[in-house]
């Protein structure tokens, strides 16, 4: 039995088998919070350096044509350019997707905004850098055909971007987004499907709770004959 006013459920925390919550300082679960956040974002970001590779192999390279003014498009309207902002556009939105999914399962404990943020930040930090490294693949080459080579010789340019880039050299817009969005939107999507309210599973108060041993003649009634229960 508990006193008048006691909480029905105090004896939960100190129950064989379970383990109070330890107090945890507001300023030091703040640090961990953003350490937590700015630890996975960079880990996205590292990851955007195969997303790149991924997308160079991928994405078609575009016919050119060396002429006295420099590389001239070797159809009238080519279709590669479009092809290579479509792919990026559909790896990003996939690498955001995997992202949300990987941070929801690995950051069971940080469940909630430091989970989004970190997509979020991952997904722009991994765009620029699949971005910049995929387009450099093969770049070099182009630039020594561009200088060296008679005019009417055919080469390819690598693959770029159209579609996305950088504003003022820090600010991403386009189909740089699309990584970001994905996450953000994975992620709100599985915390609206949790089943739990802090989106961290929860004990089961049902399962938990304490049994009364026999040697103390304590338990409860299950028929007639049986001794009441307190």
């Amino acid at each position: 039995m508990t006193a008048p006013g006691a909480d029905p459920l105090v004896w939960y925390q100190s129950a064989p088998g379970t383990r109070a919550a330890a107090p945890v300082r507001p300023a030091g679960a703040r640090r961990r919070a953003v350490g937590v956040t700015l630890g996975a974002a960079f880990l996205l970001t590292v990851l955007g350096a195969p997303l790149g590779l991924l997308w160079a192999a991928i994405a078609p390279d575009t016919p050119v044509l060396k002429t006295a003014e420099g590389a001239i498009y070797a159809q009238p309207a080519p279709e590669q350019p479009i092809a290579a902002d479509g792919w990026f556009s559909l790896l990003g939105l996939g690498f955001g997707v995997l992202a949300a999914i990987a941070l929801w399962f690995l950051l069971r404990r940080w469940r909630g905004p430091v989970g989004l943020v970190a997509g979020v930040l991952g997904g722009l930090g991994a765009a620029v850098v699949a971005w910049q490294l995929g387009r450099r693949i093969g770049l070099s080459t182009f630039h020594r055909l561009l200088e060296t080579a008679p005019n009417g010789q055919a080469f390819t340019k690598p693959a770029d971007l159209r579609a996305g880039g950088l504003e003022w050299l820090v600010v991403p817009y386009g189909n740089l987004l699309l990584p970001a969005f994905g996450a953000a939107v994975a992620y709100t999507l599985l915390a609206g499907w949790s089943r739990w309210p802090s989106l961290r599973p929860e004990p089961d108060l049902e399962g938990a709770w304490p049994q009364a041993g026999p040697a103390a003649g304590e338990g409860f009634s299950s028929g007639p004959g049986d001794r009441p229960a307190r």
